[in-house]
């Protein structure tokens, strides 16, 4: 008990206390002071249950390096399974017909197209071959109009290629392409497709607000054709790929020791160049090139060694899509800031963490996002100004003690430090399948992972994790030979270089 608190009841048990001069009865005091400690006693219990609410989850979210050698092993054996048939895997293991990446020797001017969510862009991309790289690029970005993400597929493709009509009439003269010659574009197309060629693919479901019944199943590359023949905009799509694909091929470009991209953003996602021959589910010809890229979908692993907490369970339960995106639900910033909720939440409801009621806002899921969440964890002011700040503006939680926002990060730096080391984890299960993770002898080897996202690229915290626990896993002689890259808007230039590396054109005479 506070000593301050003993002393009163002692004085309490005598029946008087002095008041200045006077001495009266002080029955009314003593109960006022039993009430006060009974007060504080409590409010220490429900102090003590909110710390424990606080050590249960850190224990729950623990990632010793054991278990994450665990996941990346599942991992391994995921992609092989996957491999090996349609169905095999949780990770579906696409084929995505690009067996030609960059290599750095692309020249002329394309086009790039990437959709992924409510904009668009539209890209001209200037490459100048070895010496030159990227001599310039311009770009557009147009918001769909919301009733279009609804509606039909004539509407939708007619004015994606209306607004990629009026930026190619932009063109500067001297790159117009001479008569019968048509200009070539890279596709990003970042909802699920099921490719079945460089230049098609069928679109498995749509996500991200978008529902147009009619698109589901059919080529979305016939689909925009359709609409730039019928405006008579003369370009052919000569790659179709996922943003994750456009970020490896971004990052070859640049550096032929690239292996394998991932994307840590909104969602996750990882690709990777693997050898034909190591694919028994491919039954075409094998490719000049030796090599084929997978899109692995990794955002749907699972696996019993990942550390799921009562949370988890619970948001996935809540989502749209119960039992799928597992991984994804763990390490992308469309989750880390509501689990973060969902633990603040817990304790406002059992130990009246924010008073006496539970704050109306903390019910409401996503409210808290991951910048938010991000914001809080790298606040280094000596009174957490800014966790005080975002609790007030965001949940409408004010007067938090400087203690009740220290506990706001330690459950941001939990959240943060379990998706960050699972990321890596995840890396370390690429490099296994591709034999990477060790120093073979007498070879020299340097394998480059391009990563790209705004989780990697903001949350400076998350991405430092990420990077040191890769090196602890792969140990000092590996970890030398492995080097992570941004490679910032991989996916629009990607698509770009990915027409380019698959030109109509290529070799042939300009001439």
């Amino acid at each position: 008990m506070d000593s301050r608190f003993g002393s009163i009841v002692s004085v309490c048990a005598m029946g008087k206390i002095a008041v200045g001069a006077t001495v009266v009865c002080t029955a009314a005091l003593c109960a006022a002071a039993v009430l006060v400690v009974r007060h504080r006693m409590k409010s220490n219990g429900k102090w003590g249950r909110a710390v424990a609410i606080l050590k249960e989850f850190g224990e729950k979210c623990e990632t010793p390096d054991w278990k994450l050698r665990q996941v990346a092993d599942a991992m391994d054996v995921e992609m092989h399974a996957g491999l090996a048939s349609e169905g095999g895997s949780k990770l579906k293991m696409l084929i995505s017909y690009v067996d030609n990446l960059p290599s750095g020797d692309e020249a002329g001017l394309f086009y790039a197209l990437d959709l992924g969510g409510t904009n668009f862009r539209v890209l001209r991309v200037h490459l100048g071959g070895k010496e030159k790289g990227v001599i310039n690029q311009e770009f557009e970005e147009v918001s769909i109009p919301p009733h279009l993400m609804i509606g039909s597929s004539e509407g939708l493709f007619d004015f994606i290629a209306s607004a990629l009509a009026k930026f190619v009439n932009s063109e500067p003269e001297e790159f117009h392409p001479p008569p019968g010659r048509q200009r070539e574009l890279g596709f990003t197309f970042s909802f699920p497709v099921r490719q079945t060629s460089i230049a098609s693919g069928t679109l498995i479901k749509w996500t991200k607000g978008f529902n147009i019944e009619d698109v589901v199943g059919e080529d979305v590359v016939g689909e925009l054709t359709k609409s730039m023949q019928k405006i008579g905009l003369d370009m052919r799509v000569s790659a179709l790929v996922n943003d994750t694909i456009g970020t490896l091929a971004g990052g070859r470009f640049y550096n032929q020791d690239v292996i394998a991209a991932v994307i840590l953003g909104t969602g996750t996602n990882a690709a990777y160049v693997e050898r034909a021959n190591a694919i028994p589910k491919w039954h075409g010809p094998l490719p000049k090139s030796g090599d084929m890229v997978i899109n692995m979908e990794w955002g749907n692993f699972r696996s019993s060694h990942l550390p799921l907490t009562e949370y988890d369970v619970s948001l996935d339960a809540e989502s749209l899509n119960p039992g799928e995106q597992i991984f994804e639900k763990l390490i992308s910033g469309m989750y880390l800031g509501d689990i973060v909720r969902r633990a603040l939440l817990k304790m406002a409801e059992e130990a009246d963490f924010f008073g006496d009621t539970v704050p109306p806002k903390l019910r409401v899921p996503f409210i808290l996002r991951t910048p938010d969440m991000s914001a809080m964890h790298h606040d280094t002011s000596p009174d957490l100004k800014v966790v005080g700040n975002k609790l007030k503006d965001i949940l409408e939680i004010s007067n938090t003690s400087l203690k009740m926002r220290k506990i706001v990060v330690e459950l941001c730096d939990i959240v943060a430090t379990r998706g960050a080391r699972l990321s890596a984890a995840g890396i370390l299960g690429i490099l296994k399948k591709t034999g990477r993770d060790t120093v073979k002898a007498g070879e020299k080897q340097k394998a480059v992972i391009a990563l790209d996202g705004g989780l990697f690229e903001h949350y400076t915290k998350f991405r430092a994790c990420l990077e040191s626990t890769l090196n602890e896993l792969l140990g000092e002689e590996a970890a030398k030979t492995i080097v992570i890259e941004h490679s910032n808007d991989g996916s629009g230039i990607g698509a770009a270089l990915l027409a380019a590396s698959h030109s109509q054109y290529l070799g042939v005479d300009e001439n």
